[in-house]
């Protein structure tokens, strides 16, 4: 079995078809539990899967919440959508959030792709290169914002004028930025420059060693060590078969990923965490 003590295991409730209480329930024993570093809500307006009709939470009003619920873990959005919140009030929003946390927001942002719900808010969802382009603008923007008194900024979708971030993040110089999608020529580039964790979902093992490959690749393009970017993969596990989950999550780590998140399905069953954490995470870190 792989050990795999310098791996942090996270894991993901998706904010839609269950309740605040069960929500809330599982991040609290995620909270307790020292092996499980962190905890990821994603940001969408309506449910993914068959059936838009169902109930959902808006992701950053509920990631506050959960920050003021808990103590210890991590915590973001698997990933913030650029497309839905101009940068300079994401800004804001996540200096709150991290803020609230004392300090342990970590900051996930892509460039966003579900064109059903986009067109149903009336957002517009610009063509995939234009939408790489703005993410990174908004990068930047947000980061200026985060460590500057009043930046300005004169880009090709964004534009600041003295735009004031008060109070700052708690982390200085700001939370680290959490990067997602495998998109080689223009969101491996975006990611190179910008983020301190990269994170793919929904890959095969293959996919994921030539991804980051191209991530090295992208970071050499621009004389950024490599190592400086934390490589991150989500797993969605059968909660009734831990054992796959742990060997999945093992050949994982073989190919360099550092950072894993379990994404947990509804309904959660009673101590989930507490099982995850005994039967999948003891085994890998050795203990």
């Amino acid at each position: 079995m792989t050990i795999a003590t310098s791996v942090r295991f996270d894991i993901k409730t998706a904010p839609q078809l269950v309740s605040y209480e069960s929500i809330v329930r599982v991040w609290k024993e995620a909270d307790g539990i020292e092996s499980i570093g962190g905890a990821w809500l994603f940001d969408h307006f309506m449910p993914l899967g068959p059936d838009q009709t169902g109930p959902i939470f808006e992701g950053w009003t509920l990631l506050g919440a959960l920050a003021a619920e808990t103590q210890r873990l991590r915590l973001g959005l698997m990933v913030t959508g650029n497309t839905y919140r101009h940068p300079a009030i994401l800004a804001n929003i996540g200096a709150t959030v991290d803020v609230v946390s004392q300090g342990r927001l970590d900051f996930g942002i892509g460039a966003g792709w579900f064109q059903f719900e986009h067109d149903a808010y009336g957002i517009p969802l610009p063509p995939p290169r234009e939408r790489i382009d703005r993410l990174g603008e908004a990068c930047e923007v947000i980061k200026l914002m985060w460590t500057e008194r009043a930046p300005d900024f004169d880009g090709q979708y964004y534009h600041l004028t003295g735009a004031y971030c008060e109070p700052k993040p708690v982390q200085n110089p700001y939370p680290p930025f959490v990067i997602g999608g495998g998109g080689e020529q223009r969101t491996l580039r975006v990611a190179a420059r910008y983020a301190d964790m990269w994170n793919l979902v929904g890959v095969d093992l293959e996919t994921y060693r030539h991804k980051s490959s191209v991530l090295d690749e992208r970071c050499a393009e621009i004389g950024r060590d490599p190592s400086d970017i934390v490589r991150s993969i989500q797993l969605n596990p059968d909660l009734e078969n831990l054992r796959a989950a742990r060997e999945d999550a093992a050949r994982f780590i073989d190919a360099g990923a550092r950072h894993v998140v379990f994404g947990l399905r509804t309904p959660y069953p009673d101590r989930i965490v507490e099982r995850m954490a005994e039967e999948v995470v003891a085994p890998l870190q050795g203990a």
